[in-house]
């Protein structure tokens, strides 16, 4: 009988061009941005999503997916709900990953580094600029934290839409941005018979250092 959970015959070939290393960007922020207008224009809906893995300050991990916000050479944002488990744990330890994975492209990057929160400033200009349903969803929302039914959330949603009919829906205190610094970043591009080209980019002292990885 077939085992269902067996897998192991699910395979991929990885076709696309290889990586070279005077392809690459001495500055790994410039080759992210690259990367990112490609994937943008592959697959503009998906581009931006990014697994995030932070863990407690006992070392247990967490990953979720979010969405990159903006980026320069101080780092990659994103917002959220600070009482979140991805809040809570940062707290403890401000350390973090980002992982973005480009199916259509067969690219990979991961982005090690520190985190600090963005100002509130920043959060408050940000939450202003969402959609009016974000705005209440994240207002209404105690993120992570357990609800008693669909009903409960919703009927907080309801009273905040009636106690601001006109939108004005003030920024949460306790809602805001993150950046992560980055430390390490690494760039893979998927190649055949997993063959893969990868590239670490180490920040040290003089500025960035670039290494080829084994596949």
């Amino acid at each position: 009988m077939t085992n269902k959970g067996d897998l192991t015959a699910q395979r991929r070939e990885y076709l696309a061009q290889p990586l070279r290393r005077e392809d690459l960007n001495e500055d790994p922020i410039a080759q992210f941005a690259k990367w990112m207008d490609d994937a943008i224009a592959v697959s503009p809906d998906d581009a931006t999503s990014m697994t995030l893995a932070t863990a407690s300050k006992e070392g247990m991990p967490s990953a979720r997916i979010v969405l990159l916000k903006h980026f320069d050479a101080d780092g990659f944002a994103w917002y959220t709900d600070y009482r979140s488990q991805k809040g809570a744990e940062l707290a403890e330890n401000p350390q973090a990953e980002i992982m973005f994975y480009w199916y259509g492209l067969e690219r990979q990057v991961r982005i090690q580094g520190n985190v600090e929160k963005l100002s509130q400033a920043q959060g408050e200009k940000y939450f202003n600029e969402r959609p009016l349903g974000s705005r209440i969803s994240a207002a209404a929302s105690h993120q992570s934290h357990p609800v008693e039914s669909r009903e409960a959330l919703e009927s907080s949603v309801k009273a905040l839409q009636e106690r601001y009919p006109e939108g004005d829906v003030p920024h949460p205190e306790q809602w805001g941005g993150y950046l992560l610094k980055p430390t390490r970043i690494e760039f893979w591009q998927g190649r055949e018979s997993r063959l893969h080209d990868r590239f670490q980019f180490n920040l040290t002292d003089e500025g960035w250092s670039i290494q080829r990885l084994q596949p």
